[in-house]
C-alpha cells in the first residue's frame, strides 16, 4: 500500500495557536514531490517557539532539495539549541548530495558534538573519495567518544569475528571447580562464556573474605574481572551484585568505615573493556536488615542520621563491542530465540523488591529469584552461565532450572562440598 503524501500545510497562521500548528506539523507524514507550503515552513523554522522550528527543520527535511542547502547553512548559524541544530546537520546529510560535502566538512569543526555525529553520519556516504576518507579517520583520535566509536566501526574494525558465538566449550558445562578462581580462568580459552553474574567475597565484613587492605581488596576484584572480560563472548553480559559495606569501630573513640564498593569498582570495569549499561536496586525488606537507625530514632540530632540499608546494587555490563544486539540474535537458531523469550510477569522497573535467601552453609546467598531473572533476562537457552565466586551455587540452580548450563568455580572447600554433595540429590535437578 503505498503511503499517503501531503500537498499542503492546511495552516492559516494568525487564526492558529501554537498547539494548533504543532498538531499539523507533526501529522504531516510523507510530502508529495509537488508540497505547496515550503515557503511556509521556512518562515515556521525561525519561529520563537523552538519546537515549531524543529518540526518545520523535520519536515523540510522530508523534501530532500538541494535547493534548500543554503537555507540550511544559513538556519543552522542562527538557531540556537542543540536539538534544532542536530535536526538541520542531519538534514544536510540526508540530501545525500555532493554539493552538501564543503558545509558537512566544515560543521566537523562544530563545538556540538551532535553536530559533529551528524555531518559524519552525511560524509559517509563519500567516504570511499579520498579527501573524504582521510578527513574522517582523523577523528578517530576526537576528544568524543561517540565520534571516536563511529570511527572505529566504520574505518578501522579488523576484528575477525567468531562464528561460533552461540556454542561454548562442553568440558565447561555444569561444571563445578574447587580453587583460586584466577588460576582456573587462566586456563580457559578466551570467548567461552555468554553471561557472568557474581556477587564477589564482602570486604573484611565476613570471615571469608579478609584482606590486608580495601586498596587490596579493589585489586583483587579487577584481577579476576580482567579474566571474567578475556573469557567473554563478544558483547556479552556480566552482572555484578555489591554493595557499600561498613567496617564497624573498633571503640568509642573511633568511627566506622564504610566502603562505596560498586562505584569504586566501576572505573576498573569501564577501563578494562566493560560497557555500564544498567544499574539494578535489589530493594529488600527492612526487618531483613541491620537497624542502623536505631541511635538515630533515640536522639534525632542533625549530622548522625544513618539509614537502614535494604538496597543493594546489581550493576549490568556488556562488554564492549563494534557489534549491535542484532548480530547476536543472528547468531542464533530462531528456534532458541524462540524459546528464550523472557515470560509474562517480568520487571518493567529497576526496583526489584526480592526478598533475601538464607543457608545454614553460606551467610550471602543468592535468592534464586533474582539469579532467575538475571539469567532470562540476559541470555539465551543452553548458553554457558557463569559464577566465579559461586558459594551455595544458586546460580547454577538457577541456569539449569532455565535451560542453561552452569560453570562454577568456588575457593572454600566447605561451600565447594556442600555443592557437591547436593549434586547428586536435589541441588541442580530441582
Amino acid at each position: 500500500m503505498k503511503n499517503k503524501q501531503t500537498k499542503s500545510l492546511n495552516l492559516k497562521l494568525p487564526a492558529l495557536t501554537d498547539k494548533d500548528i504543532l498538531k499539523r506539523l507533526k501529522s504531516l507524514g510523507y510530502l508529495s514531490d509537488d508540497f505547496e507550503d515550503v515557503n511556509l515552513l521556512k518562515e515556521l523554522s525561525g519561529n520563537k517557539n523552538q519546537d515549531i522550528r524543529y518540526y518545520a527543520i523535520s519536515n523540510l527535511a522530508k523534501l530532500a532539495d538541494d535547493n534548500l542547502l543554503e537555507f540550511f547553512y544559513l538556519l543552522i548559524k542562527s538557531e540556537k539549541t542543540s536539538r534544532n541544530r542536530r535536526e538541520i546537520a542531519s538534514a544536510i546529510g540526508r540530501l545525500r548530495s555532493a554539493k552538501a560535502i564543503d558545509i558537512l566538512l566544515e560543521l566537523l569543526s562544530d563545538a556540538d558534538p551532535n553536530i559533529i555525529l551528524q555531518s559524519i553520519r552525511g560524509l559517509l556516504v563519500f567516504k570511499k573519495e579520498k579527501k573524504i576518507y582521510n578527513k574522517l579517520i582523523k577523528l578517530r583520535f576526537h576528544e568524543n567518544e561517540l565520534v571516536q566509536k563511529i570511527i572505529e566501526v566504520e574505518f578501522f574494525d579488523k576484528k575477525n569475528y567468531s562464528k561460533n558465538h552461540s556454542k561454548s566449550p562442553d568440558h565447561l558445562k555444569n561444571t563445578i571447580m574447587l580453587g583460586d578462581t584466577f588460576k582456573i580462568l587462566k586456563k580457559v580459552d578466551e570467548e567461552s562464556i555468554h553471561l557472568t553474574f557474581t556477587s564477589p567475597p564482602y570486604y573484611n565484613a565476613r570471615d571469608y573474605s579478609i584482606y590486608n587492605s580495601y586498596k587490596s581488596y579493589l585489586k583483587f576484584l579487577i584481577r579476576i574481572f580482567k579474566q571474567v572480560h578475556r573469557v567473554t563472548k563478544e558483547g556479552r553480559f556480566f552482572v555484578l551484585n555489591t554493595s557499600p559495606i561498613i567496617i564497624p569501630r573498633i571503640g568509642r573513640k573511633y568511627s566506622s568505615k564504610r566502603y562505596p564498593i560498586p562505584y569504586d569498582v566501576h572505573k576498573g570495569l569501564i577501563d578494562m573493556g566493560w560497557e555500564f549499561l544498567d544499574d539494578i536496586v535489589w530493594a529488600k525488606p527492612e526487618p531483613s536488615v541491620k537497624n542502623r537507625v536505631a541511635g538515630f530514632a533515640q536522639h534525632r540530632k542533625p549530622l548522625a542520621y544513618k539509614p537502614n540499608c535494604i538496597t543493594e546494587c546489581v550493576m549490568v555490563y556488556r562488554k564492549k563491542s563494534n557489534k549491535l544486539i542484532d548480530w547476536i540474535y543472528d547468531q542464533y537458531p530462531k528456534s532458541i530465540i524462540d524459546d528464550s523469550k523472557v515470560p509474562d510477569g517480568y520487571e518493567t522497573s529497576n526496583i526489584w523488591k526480592i526478598d533475601p535467601s538464607h543457608s545454614k552453609v553460606h551467610s550471602a546467598t543468592f535468592p534464586l529469584e533474582l539469579c532467575d531473572r538475571i539469567i532470562q533476562y540476559y541470555s539465551f537457552k543452553e548458553d554457558l552461565v557463569f559464577d566465579p565466586f559461586a558459594g551455595s551455587g544458586s546460580v547454577g540452580v538457577s541456569a539449569k532450572r532455565n535451560g542453561r548450563y552452569f560453570f562454577l568455580t568456588e575457593l572454600n572447600k566447605s561451600y565447594y562440598d556442600e555443592m557437591m554433595r547436593k549434586l547428586g540429590k536435589d541441588l541442580f535437578d530441582q
